[in-house]
C-alpha cells in the first residue's frame, strides 16, 4: 500500500471515527476529536483536540494531540500538550511526552515518560500592562494609595 495523507477537516461534526473494519496507512491530520477503533499505521496529529484509541484500536504510529486516551494498543511515541490517559486494558510501547499523565492499574507500558510543563501564555500579557500601569500608579498614588497597591499585585505576577 502507498502512503496517502488523509485530512479530516472540522465541519458541523465535533468527532471523527475510524471504524474497527478500517485500516489506514499514512498520515492523519484533524482539527476535531478523533476515535480510532481500527488499524492505523503512520502518524496521527490533532494539535487542538483529543485522540482516543478505542479498545479495538491498533495503532503503529506516532500520536500528537492536546489529549490522548488509550484503551487499545499503541506502538509508537505519544505526545500530548495537556494529558495522556492510559486505561487498564491498554498496551503502549513507546515514549511519552506530556504535561500530565494517568496510568491505570493493569495497563501495560514500556518506554519513557517526559513530563513538561505547559508553556505559560500569560507571560507576555502582563509586561505591556506593567508599562501602562506605571504612569497611572505614580499619578494616582498621592490621592488613592489603596488602588495603587491593588494594581501592583497583578503586575508582579
Amino acid at each position: 500500500m502507498s502512503s496517502i495523507p488523509h485530512r479530516v477537516d472540522s465541519d458541523s461534526r465535533n468527532l471523527a471515527t475510524i471504524g474497527k473494519a478500517v485500516r489506514i496507512v499514512g498520515q492523519i491530520f484533524t482539527k476535531e476529536d478523533l476515535n480510532v477503533d481500527g488499524d492505523v499505521e503512520g502518524t496521527i496529529e490533532s494539535a487542538e483536540s483529543k485522540v482516543t484509541i478505542g479498545a479495538t484500536g491498533r495503532v503503529q504510529a506516532s500520536v500528537k494531540a492536546r489529549e490522548v486516551v488509550i484503551l487499545g494498543q499503541v506502538q509508537g511515541n505519544v505526545e500530548a500538550t495537556d494529558k495522556v490517559d492510559i486505561r487498564r486494558e491498554a498496551k503502549l510501547v513507546g515514549d511519552i511526552t506530556t504535561a500530565r499523565i494517568s496510568i491505570e492499574d493493569g495497563a501495560l507500558f514500556k518506554g519513557s515518560i517526559d513530563i513538561r510543563k505547559p508553556e505559560p501564555k500569560a507571560t507576555s500579557t502582563p509586561q505591556p500592562a506593567a508599562a501602562a500601569a506605571s504612569p497611572t500608579s505614580s499619578s494616582s498614588s498621592a490621592s488613592a494609595p489603596a488602588p495603587v497597591a491593588a494594581a501592583a499585585t497583578p503586575v508582579g505576577r
